[in-house]
Formats: structure tokens, sequence, C-alpha cells
């Protein structure tokens, strides 16, 4: 049974307030200790950073993986690395359409036409439904990825969805995710050695030039950033 929307709410400020300045791995501790198996990470595999720290706080929590039939293979190929290699247990989770009866119903390349409409159906709506199995999800959301996510908070509670949101990596600088990669001799995303600085479905995310915001390769032919998960 899930818990009382308002006693999460209430909840989650005082968490974001209480650690604030806590370690990552401090942050997946107490949502371990306040959700147990009503606690998921979220990944897009564009690193394997939040999902390795999960690992080793909580060996078999789950991974909940948007698989919108749209990724890139090398997006595919850390997955299965992940599956393989950290003791996580990955659900893939699909939309109601396939890509082909998506574009029977609505027409052929929807988010040419309708951005919004097309991340809605393959990755907001998907997220919903797998997101009714727990009362706290984690993402690896960084305050220094664009202005849309600069006032992240460590915990914070996702009115829309009425779960406690938790960000363990908020306050982490790109350094620190590269380094943290490096030391721990985790997959990454080889796209981001190409040029992509931010990795989702591959028609609507485009190399990264010198200087760029690191989302501006999303949607670039749109006024948009965000595929709306955490809008």
């Amino acid at each position: 049974m899930t818990r009382d929307p308002f006693e999460l709410r209430d909840m989650a400020i005082q968490a974001g307030r209480d650690l604030e300045d806590a370690t990552a791995e401090r942050i997946i501790e107490w949502a371990i200790q306040e959700f147990g198996d009503k606690f998921c990470v979220t990944s897009s595999f564009q690193d394997t950073v939040l999902t390795h720290l999960a690992s080793k706080v909580a060996p078999g929590v789950d991974v909940v993986f948007l698989d919108t039939g749209l990724h890139f293979q090398e997006t595919l190929d850390v997955r299965e690395r992940v599956v393989k290699q950290l003791p996580v247990h990955v659900r893939s989770i699909n939309p109601e359409l396939s890509v082909g009866r998506q574009d029977g119903e609505y027409g052929t390349r929807l988010w040419e036409r309708a951005p919004n409409e097309c991340c809605h159906m393959r990755k907001v709506a998907p997220l919903d439904n797998a997101l009714a199995d727990y009362d706290a999800w984690a993402a690896g959301l960084r305050r220094d990825e664009g202005p849309t996510r600069a006032n992240t908070k460590v915990v914070d509670f996702d009115a829309g969805r009425k779960k406690v949101k938790i960000s363990p990596i908020a306050r982490w600088t790109q350094a620190e995710v590269e380094a943290y990669i490096k030391d721990n001799n985790l997959p990454t995303n080889e796209l981001l050695d190409d040029g992509y600085m931010s990795v989702g479905c591959w028609p609507c995310t485009r190399r990264t030039a010198p200087g760029e915001d690191p989302r501006a390769g999303r949607w670039a032919m749109f006024d948009k950033t965000e595929c709306g998960l955490h809008v």
C-alpha cells in the first residue's frame, strides 16, 4: 500500500532541508531506510553513475529504464552491460504503442510535428504507470546540466505523481561525474565521446557544439529542452 501523499510531501520537504549537504550515498541510504522496495532508481543509461551508487547501497534495487523504441544502439548497449555487470534489477518499460502503431494512428515521424505529444506517449505516460508501484524514485538530475535543472533539490515532492523525488547527485559537477566514472571503471554511452553531451531518442538528439548548453542538442529544432519527465 502506498503512503498518504500529504505524509510523503511533508517527509520530502523536511528531508530536502536535512540532506542538502549529505553525500549521494547517504541520500540513497535514507531513501532505502524510509521506503525499502517502494523505492526505485530511473536511468536513461547515458551513464551509470546513479545506478552504480544505488547498487552499492542497496544491491538488487529496481532500475527503471524507459525503452521508447527510438534509442540509439549505444544506449541499449549500456543497458545490457548494466544487466550483466551490476547487482540491480533493470525494468525496461515500453510505451503502450509501438513506434509502428504510433505511426499508424498519429502519422509518421510525430516527433517532427508534435514532440511534446510524442514524449508524453513514449516517456511520460510509461513512467507514470511504472511509478505506480513505488512511493519514491530517484533520478540522475544535476544542477549544472542547464537552467531548467539549476534549482533541483536533493529530495523533493513530485506533486504531479504524488511521489517523493530524489536527486542524489544534484550537487555534483560534470568533473565529479567523470572522476567517479573513471575511478569505478563504469560503462558509459559511447556517444558522449562523439560530441553528444546529452543523449535521448535518436530523432531528437544531435551533437553539441563547444560552449553550448549541455542540453542544446535535445529537440534542437524546437524551443524545448525537457521531455516532460521532470517538469
